[in-house]
């Protein structure tokens, strides 16, 4: 008889899961035979990386634009996620940006913006998230944030802000929910070989040495499939030979 992997049929929401570290874990997900909803802001992103997904994986993965900053579209995320699959088991909060500039430069839209989705939307989503797994009676969030929520550099200001913030939130909601059978953890990547903070186009030429982000993906993978009684709260990742300054 064949053995059931631990996430084999769970429902697994990746937001920022088209691309970067969110679609490396959305495809990790598949390949354990989660079924797995992605969102991300642009219809035609989403669109596309469900079709490259499901060419592997048909009949596993939906998707749905979602600007997680909004609550309004983040609520109609779930609803969307309640009428495709009927429940929910992991939450991944991947989605985030990163704009980098000094206080005095910095613009207000542009603070906004970091805080309303590296911050905000991973409150939208959790809180969201909690009703579902009170119906499963059990669940998971992996909040994706960064070194930089620890150790604050020049030019960080904002992102700085909003990932020292969401650390912080994820370990108050560790121990808000731990006696209702909900884990959560927090990566906090280092560099890592993306898109990221460099605009769309932007290659990964010249980057082997960072983290890339099928290595993240993997510590999401031992996270999830570590035994119910316990729960590892915080993974730092780092390049194991950063570039010598």
């Amino acid at each position: 008889m064949k053995q059931q992997l631990p996430l084999e049929n769970k429902v697994c929401l990746v937001t920022g899961g088209t691309r970067g570290i969110g679609r490396a874990i959305a495809e990790m997900l598949l390949a354990e035979g989660a079924m797995v909803v992605v969102c991300g802001r642009w219809p035609d992103s989403v669109t596309r990386a469900v079709s490259e997904m499901a060419a592997r994986w048909p009949g596993k993965v939906k998707g749905k634009a979602a600007d997680v900053s909004v609550h309004e579209e983040v609520h109609a995320l779930f609803e969307f996620v309640d009428r495709e699959t009927g429940g929910l088991d992991v939450l991944v909060n991947n989605a985030g940006v990163g704009i980098f500039a000094k206080v005095s430069r910095i613009t207000l839209d542009e603070w906004d913006k970091m805080i309303h989705t590296n911050l905000n939307g991973a409150f939208y989503c959790s809180r969201e998230a909690l009703s579902r797994f009170a119906d499963r009676g059990a669940g998971y969030i992996v909040n994706i944030s960064s070194l930089a929520g620890k150790n604050a550099f020049a030019g960080g200001t904002a992102y700085n802000a909003s990932k020292f913030g969401l650390n912080g939130f994820s370990e108050a909601l560790l121990m808000d929910t731990r006696y209702d059978n909900v884990r959560v953890s927090t990566v906090m990547p280092g560099s890592v070989a993306t898109e990221f903070g460099r605009g769309e186009g932007g290659g990964n030429e010249g980057e082997d040495w960072k983290v890339h982000p099928e290595d993240v993906a993997a510590v999401a993978r031992m996270l999830l499939h570590m035994p119910e009684r316990t729960m590892i709260s915080q993974v730092e990742i780092r390049p194991a030979k950063p570039k010598r300054s």
